[in-house]
Formats: structure tokens, C-alpha cells, sequence
């Protein structure tokens, strides 16, 4: 090691420092500086900042470090001022020897580019070490017969410093006996020799000491020395002669312990002690002395250590023989150490970029490796590969460096992580290799709108459902994941007949369930289309939606109506006119209802609840036509009192009542006149009666005629208004039902040869047609309602025309099913089917429906329920018997029924021997006519 050091040392060595460090760039990426051994902690290198083109605070943004293999951290990057700085003593001799240059290499890594700059440190060499033999005590052997010029080798002093400050010079302590000369060997190294001058004496001196000195050329000068013991023997004639004067030995390194090298050997021509031969190593460093077992006696040399060729690949000893008169002989031994592959390569990660985003372009860096393998020529060249069929490859960068780049499209929804394997084989025999293992994560971008399991849905939900029930829920599958998979469910805006859809529906933004805000009128609408969008939460977000379809079911949520007969205004009751020659089954009035519901829940049936002479009318069960059940007697009393009840068939039934007063006379001059041919009571109290109910008729007579002239004045002023205005818009849908029937019927009666009124289950939406003067049985074109017809009412009043939408009819429950024979017919053409059944289809019901409000129609006209002759569908018998049914159109033509292409069966042609112009084809003939 080197001597203690002074301060001057430090101040010569700051100054070196200071001078010799150099940066300068080779090559596109190789930079090179100098600095001198020895320096303190932190001493400054060079300014890699300024030499990598960056500013010093960029150094740690932009990831600058620097990156080696295998070898303790000689430098370190300064961030403050961007230097590169020793890390720690730097000693050149122990990191490269007697090498004429030391060069320390490492890379330094740019992380966020992925770039790597290769940088070359040579450490120059100070004088740090003095020459120090290897005995500071050299016993030196001569005897005394020798002739002067003998020479005798000396061991040479080891100054590990190279250049100037190695060893240069040998000087010897003055003395009459001895010199010395420097010698040089091939390889350049200087030993000195002692060369005897003068003869010895034995007796005059038996034992010399010399002091040698070694020398370097260094500033300062620095020097060892060693102490010669020179002793002199008696005569030794020979001195010992090896074999040869080197030995060479080729090795490999995986020779076990113990294995013979080779055998050195010496003779000596001397007898006896002189020329015995002993052996040992000589000038051989403590490194290299504990790997050979080297036997005095033999010559023998064996392994003592294992041999490592990455270690030292060469050995030279130098193998000393003395006799036994101390003379000696020298001989090298060169050990080759060759390599075997007994080193695995090396894979090291020096960047993994985890996890990459999925859209990331081809060509991205994933990971930088680095790999090396310690054994040299074919056994070290590696080469690399991944396994599985990856989207990635790797591309060699700089020295032995790869990148791993993306070299297909990432789908982190198919795959969301990669275990990729890195093996590194060598080129040995047989080849090594090495595994790196690491995991990929792929990172999610939002890439995948939400999906839905249908295209559609549809779901059915009972009127008057409470509010905020839920009704529904929809699920859409995002195959993203965290925020670009959390899905937000809403509504499409929309309105809902004006009203905003929000007031009708409501989704559960999380869990796709829908509630009705508000209670479902079938009535109202059948049915709700609706957009549900569902939308992620990425960035942008993506959205899809889909239909739902809310049918509305009908619920048996409406009494039947009563359209006839009507209450009249002023509070009395309506009265019915019978014939007393009225056979069974005269057609006395017709009672017609309505129901808003749909289905079996607008299925009316008709019976009488109370009635002042039992048996002597009845009513159809689905007609509501009232006749008498048999002839009228004398002794029948004049007013007859009749309480109907009208029933639909939901669950529960909703039924509805009207009382009707059929008064038994031809005339309503009859009635009175029956009155007062009463004869009087014989008592009293019988008198009082009669007057009290001759009296009452006739205040209801007057009523009556006054009720008829106060309809009429209505009429003539909302007719003189209508002309006046002309405003579109108006007409029947905002009239109620009670208009369009009167008390007696006279007005309604006469609008029959005008127009015809279709009503549907919602009465105050009307459909007016003006049929053609030829009452053909199709249905009347839209484009010819919409004309003027000359026969329009009253004189070319207009109707304004309201197109309403036809609404889809709900089938009705098919727990409701009846034969052909079991379906009745059309309202008037027969006595009808009192056994209480019902249509079987969804056609025949409509039809039916069709027919009961045909019969609204007529009844709103006055054309069947004001009583008459069998012939006139009672008329004749309140104004006379020239209307006949001749004169009055069929009601049934031209009703429009929903859901069909026919039209109803024309009775009077039927009557007339025509056959129908249009229609099904089927139809049933007419029952038992009305006499007159």
C-alpha cells in the first residue's frame, strides 16, 4: 500500500483533478472523461447535464440515472448542479492493476426518452504507492570459492502504480564486496541482481549486510527498501538447472480441487546436501498463492482453489530450486485458464412501463433489458426471445441492451394483463439460459359504449297502478372497467299527449328500475314507448339506449254509462209509450249503455230489477231492448214503472240503474183521454186520486211541450252560432250525450236522413260520415267525409271533422268463449239469445261493441224507442203512421268498426230481398218481424 500521505499530497491531487478531468463525446453516444485516482467523496468528474443537453433540474424530471452491471457504484449524479461526482474513494490499482489505461464503463439512462448514453471514466494514475519487496529481509547464500561476476538474483520491489510513478530504479547500500545491476525481462519488469566484485573469505567475513533500496519516479519520490543477509558457505560447485526454463499449461476452469497440474524439476550435479533440490514458489501474490499447492520436495503442482476463467484466465508463477549449498535456479510456469459455459446469462429489468394503455400505437416501449453472460466467446453470446404468441417483439438496442415494444393492437377487454417471459440463451455447449418473468398490466381507456341484452323490451302494467311502484329494470353490460364501466341509466325526453314523459315515467340513474310517477288511465292511452339511454362515465362518455314499450292493461275501472234513456233536464222522467194492441214481443224502448273499459269489462248485460207489473215486459240480456213478454189487458194500469240495471263483467262487476215510465196507450191525446174517462170514485177519497193524477199528467204534459220548445230554441241558436263563427275545431267532440237525445226524440228523428253518428268508447271523440243518398253498406272513405254533402243537416250546417287516432283494443280474457250458434245478433233483428252468452273473438266483440253503440246512435237519434206499431219500430204510434221503416235509414250502415275492413248488415236490404253490398259474408238473418 502507499505511505502515509502529507497535505502537500492532497493539494497536488486537487490540482490534478482540476487539470486532467476531460468530457468529450465519441460516437453518437459515448462520452469520456479523465479524472485522477484517490479523490475525495463528491469530487467533480464532469458536467453530465451540459454534455447530455439538459438543464441540472431536468436531470430527475426526465428520470437520468445511471445504470451498471454488477460492479459497486463508483459515480453518482450531483441533481443540484448536474455533475458527475465520485461516489467513494476511486483506487485505480485495484480496479485495474499494472493496466497501462484504466477505464471504468457504465451507461447512463434517460428514462422518459428511453435512451442510453454510454460513458468511459478513465482513472489516471497518481503516485500513491511506494515499491515494497515482498521480504523486507532477503537471505542470500554464496560460497566462498565463487568466482567474482558471479551473479545473484534478487526479488524485485512491487510498485503498483503504472507509467512515471512505477518502479524505476534499484540502488544498493555502498560495500567492497558486491554491485548491483538492473536487469529487464521481456515483459518489461526490472529486477535487480547482486554481482559478487571481490572474492570472499569464509574467514574473514562470514556474513555481509546490504541495504537495497527501490526507487519510482514520481513527485514526490517514493521508496522501499529490504535488508540483504548475505552468508558465506563453504564450496558448492553447482548450482541447481530446471528442465526447462518455462512451463506452459493449458487448463480448464471447471478442474476440481486437487487436480495435478504438472511437475517441475530441477537437478543439481552436486552430491549429498549440495545437490539435494528443494522447491517453492517464489514472488507470487497472496491472491494467486492459495489457489496452487505447490510440494518442496516433488515439484508437484495441484489445485488448491477452484479456477473461475471470468476471474483471472491467466496465471504466471515463478518456481524457485535450492540445493543444499544455496544455490538457486528460477523457472515460470504459465497457467491458461480456459473457459467452459458454466455461467447462465443474466437478464436484468432496468425499465418496466406499467401498465400501457390499450390504444397505445405500435412500437411502444414496454420494458428495457439488459443481458450478459460471464463466460467469453461463443459461451457468452446471448441471444433473446419471449414466448406465446404476445403482441410485443424485442429490438436490440445499444451494447447488450433490448427494448420490448408493442408490436400488435392491445384489447385490455380481451386480455388485461400479460406474464411475459424473457429467456436469454447463451451459445455454449450445451447452451444455458436464463428466464424473466414479469406482469403487463393493460390499462382501460373507454372504448366500449354499454350494451343491452335486447333490442327491446316491452312490459305490461295494470291501470291505476300506485304511484312509485316500480313497473320495471333494464341491465347494461359496460366490458370496461372502474369509471368507464359504471353505467347512468335516464330517458330520452319526450311528451306524452303535451305532457312531458318525466311526469309519467322515472329511472333509478344506478340501478336501471323504472317507477311511474303518476297512476296509468287505459283510458287515456294503451300504451307508452320509451328511449332508455345508458351512458358510461368515461371521458368522453358513451352511450346507447333502447325501446321499451309500456302496454297499458285495462282495468274494470268504469260504471257503464247510460246514453238512453236520459234524465231530462228540468228533473222529470221520460215517458215511454206502449200500445194496448201491442202483441208479445213488441219493442217498447231500448235502454243503451256504454263502457269506457275494454274487453269483458265493456261486456254489458241488461235485466230489470223492478218493475210494476212483473212478466209483463222484459229486456234483452245484451240488447237492452225492452218488449212486452205478453198482450196487454184492460185491466193493465196506465203507467208502468221499470228500474234496469245495467251490469259489465269485470272483477268485481260495476253496474249502473235508470227507471223507465212506459205509459199504455197509442197516444199521448190517448193518455189523457183514458184519464178522464176514469170513471170517478164512488167515495171521496177515490175522487181526490183522480183529480190528483189528471192534474199531474197534465203539469207533466206542459212540461213536457215546454222542454221540447226550449231544446228546439237551443238548437236554432247554437245552429245561427255555428254559421256565425265557422270556427274549425268544434262539433261533437265536445258535446255531451245528453244533446243528442231529447224527450220525445222528434229533433233526433228528424236528423236521420241527414247524417249518422259512430260512437266509440270514448263517446265525446264522434266520427261523423255522411253517407251517400244510395245508403250503400261500405264504409264511406275518409277523403268523402271530408266533402260537403247536399244532405247535409239543416240546411248545409257543418260538422268540423276530428281525425282521432285509432287506439289498439286489448283482447279480451279468453276464459269468455262461445259457439258460433251462441253469438247473437245485430241489435232489432231478432228477439235475441237470453241464455247470457258472449263473442268468442276479438272480431265479434268489436262488432258487438260496434252494434251497442250503432244503438246509441239510433236512440240518440229517436228512431226505435218512442214505442209504435211492430212495422215502424214503435214511431207510428206517436206520429203516425206514415213513418214506417221505409223512411228511415238502417242504422247499422256505415258504422265503422275498429280493427276491421266491414261494415254491419243492412237489415232493410235483407228485408228488400238486396244482397249487402259489402261485409263478412256470414251473416245471421233477422229474427221475428213487427207486425203493425
Amino acid at each position: 500500500m502507499a505511505a502515509q500521505r502529507n497535505p502537500s499530497d492532497h493539494i497536488t491531487l486537487a490540482l490534478l483533478s482540476f487539470f486532467l478531468w476531460m468530457p468529450w463525446e465519441s460516437g453518437a453516444r459515448q462520452i469520456r472523461y479523465s479524472v485522477p485516482e484517490e479523490l475525495e467523496k463528491g469530487s467533480f468528474v464532469g458536467n453530465i447535464s451540459t454534455d447530455l443537453g439538459l438543464e441540472p433540474r431536468e436531470l430527475a424530471q426526465r428520470g437520468v440515472r445511471i445504470v451498471s452491471r454488477g460492479r459497486t457504484q463508483l459515480f453518482s449524479l450531483n441533481p443540484r448542479s448536474g455533475s458527475l461526482v465520485t461516489a467513494g474513494r476511486v483506487d485505480r490499482e485495484e480496479l485495474c492493476a499494472q493496466s497501462p489505461r484504466c477505464l471504468v464503463n457504465f451507461n447512463i439512462l434517460v428514462e422518459d426518452r428511453v435512451k442510453l448514453f454510454g460513458i468511459e471514466v478513465e482513472v489516471t494514475d497518481v503516485n500513491d504507492n511506494a515499491p515494497k519487496f515482498q521480504a523486507e529481509n532477503l537471505d542470500v547464500k554464496i560460497n566462498e570459492n565463487v568466482a567474482p561476476g558471479m551473479r545473484f538474483p534478487l526479488p524485485e520491489a512491487i510498485d503498483p502504480d503504472v507509467g512515471v510513478n512505477s518502479l524505476q530504479s534499484y540502488q544498493l547500500s555502498p560495500n567492497k564486496h558486491f554491485s548491483l545491476e538492473v536487469q529487464t525481462r521481456a515483459n518489461g519488469v526490472k529486477y535487480p541482481e547482486l554481482v559478487l566484485e571481490r572474492a570472499l573469505d569464509r574467514e574473514e567475513e562470514a556474513i555481509h549486510h546490504l541495504v537495497l533500496t527501490a526507487s519510482d519516479g514520481g513527485t514526490p519520490l517514493r521508496s522501499g527498501t529490504a535488508l540483504i543477509t548475505v552468508t558465506v558457505f563453504d564450496t558448492n560447485d553447482n548450482a541447481p538447472v530446471f528442465t526447462l526454463p518455462e512451463y506452459r499449461v493449458n487448463v480448464p476452469e471447471n478442474l476440481p480441487v486437487g487436480t495435478r497440474l504438472l511437475t517441475v524439476t530441477a537437478t543439481d550435479k552436486d552430491e549429498g546436501a549440495n545437490g539435494e533440490v528443494t522447491y517453492a514458489f517464489r514472488k507470487l501474490p497472496d491472491t494467486q498463492l492459495v489457489k496452487f499447492q505447490l510440494n518442496k520436495n516433488t515439484g508437484e503442482i495441484k489445485i488448491s482453489e477452484h479456477l473461475d476463467y471470468e476471474e483471472v484466465g491467466f496465471y504466471e508463477l515463478e518456481i524457485q530450486a535450492e540445493d543444499g549449498g544455496a544455490y538457486l535456479a528460477t523457472a515460470k510456469v504459465l497457467v491458461t485458464v480456459e473457459d467452459v459455459n458454466d455461467n447462465s446469462p443474466e437478464v436484468t429489468i432496468t425499465s418496466l412501463f406499467s401498465p400501457v394503455a390499450e390504444d397505445s400505437p405500435l412500437g411502444t416501449v414496454i420494458a428495457l433489458l439488459n443481458v450478459h453472460d460471464l463466460d467469453s466467446g461463443q459461451n457468452g453470446a446471448v441471444t433473446c426471445a419471449i414466448s406465446g404468441h404476445l403482441p410485443f417483439k424485442l429490438e436490440k438496442s445499444i451494447d447488450s441492451y433490448y427494448r420490448l415494444v408493442t408490436h400488435r393492437a392491445l384489447d385490455r377487454e380481451q386480455v388485461s394483463s400479460y406474464n411475459i417471459t424473457v429467456t436469454a440463451t447463451d451459445g455454449g455447449n450445451p447452451p444455458l439460459s436464463t428466464e424473466a418473468h414479469f406482469t403487463l398490466q393493460v390499462a382501460d381507456i373507454n372504448d366500449n359504449p354499454p350494451t343491452f341484452s335486447h333490442i327491446s323490451y316491452f312490459t305490461y302494467v295494470p291501470e291505476n297502478n300506485p304511484r312509485g311502484a316500480s313497473i320495471f329494470s333494464v341491465t347494461a353490460l359496460d366490458p370496461d372497467s372502474k369509471e368507464n364501466a359504471q353505467i347512468i341509466y335516464s330517458l330520452a325526453e319526450d311528451n306524452i299527449q303535451g305532457t312531458p314523459l318525466s311526469s309519467y315515467l322515472s329511472i333509478n340513474s344506478d340501478t336501471g328500475i323504472l317507477y311511474a310517477l303518476r297512476s296509468f288511465d287505459y283510458e287515456q292511452f294503451q300504451q307508452l314507448q320509451v328511449q332508455v339511454i345508458a351512458s358510461d362515465s368515461g371521458n368522453p362518455p358513451l352511450s346507447s339506449n333502447v325501446s321499451l314499450t309500456v302496454f297499458v292493461l285495462d282495468q274494470n275501472d268504469n260504471t257503464p254509462e247510460i246514453l238512453y234513456p236520459t234524465l231530462p233536464m228540468d228533473g222529470s222522467t221520460g215517458v215511454e209509450l206502449a200500445p194496448r194492441s201491442a202483441e208479445p214481443g213488441y219493442l217498447v224502448t231500448k235502454v243503451v249503455a256504454i263502457d269506457r273499459d275494454s274487453g269483458q269489462n265493456a261486456w254489458l248485460s241488461y235485466r230489470l230489477l223492478k218493475a210494476s207489473e212483473p212478466g209483463l215486459f222484459s229486456i234483452g240480456l245484451h240488447t237492452g231492448e225492452v218488449r212486452t213478454a205478453r198482450a196487454l189487458l184492460d185491466r193493465d194500469v196506465l203507467k208502468q214503472s221499470l228500474v234496469v240495471a245495467v251490469q259489465d263483467h269485470g272483477q268485481p262487476p260495476l253496474s249502473a240503474t235508470v227507471t223507465l215510465t212506459v205509459a199504455v196507450a197509442d197516444s199521448i191525446p190517448d193518455v189523457l183521454a183514458d184519464l178522464v174517462n176514469l170513471e170517478p170514485p164512488q167515495d171521496s177519497d177515490t175522487s181526490g186520486l183522480t183529480l190528483y193524477l189528471v192534474v199531474a199528467v197534465a203539469v207533466v204534459s206542459c212540461v213536457f211541450l215546454a222542454f221540447v220548445i226550449m231544446l228546439l230554441a237551443l238548437k236554432l241558436r247554437r245552429w245561427h252560432k255555428s254559421h256565425l263563427t265557422q270556427a274549425p275545431g268544434e262539433g261533437l267532440a265536445g258535446l255531451p250525450a245528453s244533446h243528442f237525445v231529447g224527450a220525445d226524440g222528434v229533433r233526433a228523428f228528424l236528423q236521420t236522413y241527414s247524417h249518422e253518428v259512430s260512437l266509440t268508447a270514448d263517446s265525446r271523440k264522434s266520427h261523423v260520415i255522411f253517407p251517400q243518398p244510395n245508403y250503400a253498406d261500405t264504409l264511406i272513405s275518409q277523403e268523402s267525409c271530408e266533402k260537403k254533402d247536399p244532405l247535409s243537416l239543416l240546411d248545409d250546417s257543418k260538422f268540423p271533422i276530428e281525425d282521432s287516432p285509432l287506439v289498439p283494443q286489448a283482447p279480451p280474457n279468453t276464459d269468455w268463449r262461445f259457439s258460433q250458434a251462441q253469438r247473437p245478433g245485430t241489435s232489432g233483428s231478432q228477439n235475441g239469445d237470453e241464455t247470457g252468452t258472449w263473442p268468442n273473438n276479438q272480431f265479434d266483440t268489436e262488432m258487438l261493441q260496434a252494434m251497442i253503440l250503432a244503438s246509441a246512435s239510433e236512440a240518440a237519434d229517436g228512431s226505435s224507442t218512442l214505442g209504435g206499431g211492430a212495422g215502424t219500430m214503435g214511431l207510428s204510434a206517436r206520429y203516425g203512421p206514415q213513418f214506417t221503416l221505409q223512411h228511415v235509414p238502417d242504422y247499422r250502415q256505415n258504422v265503422y268498426i275498429p280493427g276491421s275492413n266491414a261494415t254491419l248488415t243492412n237489415a232493410a236490404g235483407k228485408r228488400d230481398g238486396k244482397t249487402p253490398a259489402g261485409g263478412n259474408g256470414n251473416k245471421k238473418k233477422s229474427g221475428k218481424k213487427e207486425k203493425k
